[in-house]
């Protein structure tokens, strides 16, 4: 199937490993040119040599996007530098370790902003340029938390402000998608399930306790394991490409079958 997304500028954020990593090969392997934003850069350089580096277009920007401001500008630097931008895929967000449910009102906004903030400050700046071309795609990589509120198996709760901040973000990519429908922008979310990526949660949790997870897959998840970037990517590519013109608003389970 052709994509059309050979020569398309695409941005994405939380890129220096796990989906984000996978989305950016996936994305150059199309011919696209790829800014990379996270803010581990050994990582990042990791991954832009992977694709194939500057000399193919390839961009980074190492920077911290919890930081105040730095959304804003991480977006105005990279309009700065490549009036292009095409496609944005904003897979930056997590928990930041609060669980607990009646936890300070700072942490919940601690994670909203890592989670929903961040997306919405970035997508301020960069819509009137897309608006400008009539053309453009958005992702946002949510959760399946947003759906579920995770599961609470102990002694591993979930993270409630994680959940609700992903909620948050679903409706607003159905409304913000709706909003932009009429200027070509297709803004659209994908809800990933149990994902198992180096350094994250589920990988730290089997060396803990693997009997909690293997209930945890055998009780919850069809499938009865756990889910890759591999098998995430295609989808966002997918909703990136020419193909995706009736989806604005839409948001995709990527769950394994939860149950």
């Amino acid at each position: 199937m052709d994509l059309g997304l050979k020569g398309k500028r695409v941005l994405i954020t939380g890129a220096s490993k796990g989906i984000g990593a996978e989305i950016s090969r996936q994305f150059a392997s199309e011919g696209c040119r790829i800014s990379l934003i996270a803010r581990n850069e050994e990582n990042l350089r990791t991954v832009l040599n992977e694709i194939g580096g500057t000399k193919v277009g390839h961009t980074y920007l190492n920077l911290d996007l919890r930081a105040p401001g730095a959304s804003t500008r991480a977006a105005q630097k990279l309009l700065a530098q490549h009036a292009e931008i095409d496609i944005v895929v904003h897979n930056v967000g997590g928990g930041l370790g609060v669980k607990d449910p009646i936890a300070d009102i700072g942490d919940w906004l601690k994670v909203w902003q890592f989670n929903v903030g961040v997306v919405i400050e970035m997508n301020r700046l960069i819509v009137p340029h897309l608006k400008k071309k009539q053309w453009g795609r958005i992702i946002h990589i949510s959760s399946i938390n947003a759906l579920t509120g995770g599961t609470m198996l102990e002694p591993y709760g979930g993270s409630p402000a994680y959940s609700c901040a992903k909620a948050y973000l679903n409706m607003y990519t159905k409304i913000i998608g709706r909003e932009l429908a009429r200027d070509n922008i297709i803004v659209s979310a994908v809800m990933p399930g149990a994902i198992l990526s180096e350094g994250k949660h589920w990988e730290k949790l089997i060396e803990k306790n693997p009997e909690l997870v293997n209930e945890y897959l055998l009780r919850y998840h069809a499938i009865g394991r756990f889910g890759n970037a591999e098998e995430i990517a295609p989808f966002v590519l997918l909703l990136a490409s020419k193909h995706a013109s009736f989806a604005p608003g839409s948001v995709f389970p990527i769950d394994g079958g939860i149950l």
